[in-house]
């Protein structure tokens, strides 16, 4: 009966979104749209969501082999981590999930938001129903989670292997809660344009929501990254995969957004600006669920479904960008030109910041579509892959990332001031790595040799804006974003140091041969068969050396039955200058075994800067909320 209550809760749901959509466009009068009626509905519909939720967790952990989605996706054998992330780790289960983030963000927004006009508050809790109510619709009508078999089988089919990870638990929950984070950002951009109330006021409700769907996106990516560069097993951080891309699109747009509204709240400028990029950030995040969710990928991100579900999506896709910007196009003619201010001030900085965002967002966009375009239109099979990406955005960025160098140093509004002192630390201290890296190493490529210059200027360049300060005194959000600045110049040097320094060896050894590669020695000592919880393996022992110490990989060939899969189980040596890498291959029949070692010097950087970024977010929302707060209680104890 679990799986029928559940269903049941998401038809309730279903029947309150269009209750809440219904009550925002006028359904009952003046007494209808009144704004506390409309909270209470969205309360409602939040709770049976998370009810439905649950329940899908619940089938899961039970082993209900009755229920579909569990038969296909889960084993009654599997470790119970897998069994409850197994409950999102498919298209039914991940909408599921999709849809509650989404319901459960349009609760606190409309229990918790106090600073809008009721009416703008009403418009804007009526588009998230709106959205809710398609996905909801999608679920029931095109991918119920909680379908049953008759007859039901003994065991089900089982987890993919490759996902058989912790990283499941963790990956896509964070992925969603950014992506539907900007779904907040979306409502508020599309109530504030029919109210025509686009103002600092809505700039300062949305900002949390953006900030927080930015931080997840980050740490979603950083965390995605890091499980697909020792999961798969071919040494890489980052392949500009289409559904890689898919994460990366959101990201790119919601910094664009975050930039712009701090200058929306603070400044009261960029303000149709900041209305569009709030309708793009969500776009970019519709356009992921469709890559992800049509079928017309297939990877490991990728669950490929049924025509009837991808046409679904691309309709609601269509139905929501498309009404918003034709609601964009009529209305942001009535929207108040912002605050104006000089070329050489630090919204000109933002703006350019925004630009350069922007026409990476458009580089990613058309070289991951662009593909499925011509093979739809045209029937060519055309391949972008990582050659053009890193000739066109890795540019792109390294110039992005040299403005971050001189931007937070400029002034608002106008900056007539003596700046190049405040710029002289960073750039260098980027000169001068530069000059070092032809003289020590003139064999670099450009790129690298780039990124290792502008990642080690950004580093004072990130602290500057805390010079000069009582440190103490200083806002949380000046600390989050000096942190997060200097999050990427880590992230720029550990992938300059991966591009410029890695060394790689693929070799057929025998026990007890030597194979070198960088500083180290490897020898293969052994090979022997393992058994674990749910799979065999060919496992080999390496003792690695770089002559003084030793160390012992262990790289596996796994197998697993259910379903029948075989993947490599890379074995990685983490030091504090970078990582030792190897994957055991298959053997020639001549008693040798295929072994591909890397040396990674300071790979790991591009993930401390990752979680660098994130912390930054971090304390600059602690900071707003913080601030946020004292500046509530101010003002009612004004009026006390």
């Amino acid at each position: 009966m679990i799986a029928e209550t559940g269903l049941a809760a998401l038809w309730l749901a279903t029947a309150l979104a269009a209750l809440q959509l219904g009550l925002a466009c006028g359904l009952g009068g003046e007494e209808g749209r009144r704004v506390g009626t409309i909270r209470a509905v969205a309360l409602s519909q939040a709770l049976l969501t998370l009810f439905a939720f649950g329940a899908l967790v619940m089938v899961f952990l039970d082993s209900d082999m009755s229920v579909k989605l569990v038969a296909a996706n889960s084993h009654s054998e599997k470790p119970w981590i897998y069994k409850f992330a197994g409950a999102w780790g498919n298209h039914e289960g991940s909408m599921l999930l999709w849809v509650t983030v989404l319901a459960v963000a349009g609760a606190v927004v409309a229990l918790f938001e106090r600073r809008l006009d009721e009416r703008t508050l009403g418009a804007t809790l009526g588009a998230q129903a709106a959205l809710a109510l398609g996905f909801f619709a999608f679920l029931l009508f095109a991918s119920n989670p909680f379908e049953r078999l008759d007859p039901a089988p003994l065991d089900g089919r089982g987890l993919n292997p490759l996902l058989q990870d912790p990283g499941l638990a963790f990956h896509p929950p964070t992925l969603y809660l950014g992506y539907v984070g900007l779904s907040v950002a979306f409502s508020l951009a599309v109530g504030g344009l029919i109210r025509g109330d686009v103002s600092p006021a809505i700039a300062r409700a949305m900002r949390p929501w953006v900030l927080a769907a930015w931080i997840f996106l980050t740490l979603g990516i950083t965390a995605g990254s890091y499980w697909a560069y020792y999961e798969l097993g071919w040494g890489g951080w980052w392949f500009w995969d289409p559904v890689e891309n898919a994460s990366l699109m959101p990201w790119l747009a919601a910094t664009a957004l975050l930039h712009s509204v701090n200058v929306l709240a603070a400044r009261g400028g960029l303000r149709a600006w900041t209305m569009m990029l709030a309708l793009v950030a969500f776009s970019m995040s519709m356009v992921g669920t469709f890559l992800v969710r049509s079928g017309i990928l297939t990877s490991v991100h990728a669950f490929a479904v049924d025509p009837t579900r991808g046409t679904f999506i691309l309709a609601l896709l269509a139905l929501y960008i498309g009404g918003a910007l034709t609601l964009f196009a009529f209305r942001i003619a009535h929207v108040k030109e912002g605050a104006p201010f000089e070329i050489v001030s630090r919204e000109g900085a933002l703006v350019a910041n925004n630009l350069l965002l922007s026409v990476i967002l458009g580089t990613v966009f058309v070289g991951t579509l662009y593909p499925l375009i011509a093979e739809a239109l045209f029937g060519e099979k055309l391949s972008v892959g990582p050659p053009y990406f890193d000739s066109v955005a890795g540019p792109l960025a390294l110039v992005l990332a040299a403005l971050m160098m001189i931007g937070p140093q400029l002034r608002w509004r106008r900056d007539k001031t003596a700046i190049l002192p405040r710029w002289a630390p960073g750039i260098l201290v980027a000169i001068a790595v530069l000059v070092g890296s032809f003289i020590l190493n003139p064999h670099i490529g450009l790129l690298p040799r780039l990124g290792l210059a502008i990642g080690a200027g950004l580093i004072p360049a990130s602290l500057q804006p805390l010079l000069g300060r009582s440190l103490r005194r200083t806002p949380l959000a000046v600390w989050g974003m000096a942190l997060a600045h200097l999050g990427v110049a880590v992230a720029i040097l550990g992938m300059a140091s991966d591009s410029a320094f890695t060394r790689e060896k693929l070799a057929a050894v025998r026990r007890g041969e030597i194979v070198e590669v960088g500083p180290w020695f490897v020898r293969l000592q052994e090979v022997m068969p393992v058994a674990g919880p749910n799979w065999t393996a060919i496992e080999a022992e390496l003792r690695a050396s770089t002559g003084s110490g030793l160390t012992v990989l262990k790289p596996q060939s796994r197998f697993f039955p259910s379903p029948p899969t075989t993947t490599n189980e890379a074995a990685i040596d983490t030091r504090w200058n970078g990582q030792l890498y190897a994957v055991l291959g298959e053997p020639d029949g001549q008693g040798r075994w295929q072994v591909r070692l890397w040396w990674k010097p300071f790979v790991t950087l591009i993930w401390l800067g990752g979680i660098l970024i994130g912390l930054g977010g971090v304390l600059a929302l602690v900071g707003r909320l913080l601030r946020e707060r004292r500046q509530r209680i101010r003002g009612e104890e004004a009026f006390a």
